[in-house]
């Protein structure tokens, strides 16, 4: 098991890589591990990486999501750290990230870019307003704090790798991660750290608007599925408005003639009203399910934490 894992998923940064490599070997104790993660690169991103020292594996499933999955499923660690290679996060704040993970029981700990250079550095506006939208819908949605929900910089504890299920393929996968340890209560800290933008002749991997919807449709898919009994009950006020306003003017004028002129209405206003019902029962159920779910997770990281222990050869 290693001490300390800096995991760095790759797809053509031929750039950056070798910087940053070298960079987090300075700032890191000498037992710690690199590894990158090469996803299908065509340039020299795994040469590069490896001349510098680091342990370079290949995912051939592509996409950052399948990359985190063969990593956190791969390698064994105290502390895991999560950054890109494309040379943006200043490995300077890695031991801080480290100490929060090894001595003061954070699950993850957040990099948070957006309350430092961000939004000067990042030349890409449609970037800067995604990220505020979804950090600003998370935090409503979830009733949450946390600062930056798209960053590429995390640490995280064995117990927060070895239990979260990846089921991302691409970029969705920050999102899905703060989700996912919001809703199983796990300590989140946050770690203001600085934000330089790419450098010149290094292309960013993200489509702002084909995996910003894809962004937004995970939130709402794993709203629907963390938060089953809110979901379902939103809908259903929708539905009963809908029915309220259509049938306003028919009862309105059943009070003014006493006949109803307008049967159609007032049946598809009852079949409405009855789905805003079906609704709410539906979310009552899944909301059982997942108060199952939940202690059924907390069995699962005690067994992971005796897991923990006994590689560490503790009683």
């Amino acid at each position: 098991m290693d001490t300390i894992a800096v995991l760095i998923p790759c797809y053509n940064e031929e750039k950056t890589i070798a910087k940053v490599v070298r960079d987090f070997r300075a700032v890191l104790p000498p037992d710690a591990v690199i590894y990158v993660y090469d996803n299908n690169s065509s340039d020299r991103t795994s040469e590069l990486a490896a001349a510098e020292g680091a342990v370079v594996r290949h995912e051939y499933m592509q996409g950052k999501g399948n990359v985190v999955r063969r990593m956190f499923r791969e390698i064994d660690a105290d502390c895991y750290i999560l950054v890109d290679g494309d040379d943006t996060y200043p490995a300077e704040d890695a031991p801080e990230m480290v100490e929060l993970v090894r001595n003061h029981n954070a699950d993850m700990v957040v990099g948070d870019r957006l309350s430092s250079t961000y939004f000067s550095e990042n030349k890409r506006p449609f970037h800067n307003f995604g990220n505020d939208l979804v950090r600003k819908s998370i935090n409503i949605l979830f009733g949450s704090e946390i600062k930056d929900i798209m960053t590429g910089y995390r640490a995280f504890s064995y117990q927060f790798v070895k239990s979260f299920p990846v089921l991302s393929r691409g970029f969705e996968i920050e999102t899905e991660m703060t989700i996912h340890s919001i809703d199983k209560n796990l300590q989140v800290e946050n770690v203001v750290i600085g934000y330089r933008d790419r450098p010149e002749g290094s292309e960013s991997k993200l489509n702002t608007y084909s995996d910003g919807f894809k962004v937004l449709m995970t939130i709402a898919r794993l709203y629907r599925n963390y938060r089953p009994l809110s979901y379902f009950r939103l809908i259903a006020g929708i539905l009963a408005l809908i029915a309220l306003i259509f049938f306003v003017p028919v009862f309105g004028a059943y009070l003014r003639t006493g006949t109803v002129d307008r049967f159609p209405t007032l049946i598809v206003c009852g079949f409405t009203i009855l789905a805003a019902i079906m609704s709410i029962f539906t979310g009552l159920i899944l909301e059982n399910v997942r108060q199952k779910s939940r202690r059924d997770f907390e069995m699962t990281l005690n067994g992971i934490h005796s897991e923990y222990k006994g590689k560490r050869g503790e009683a």
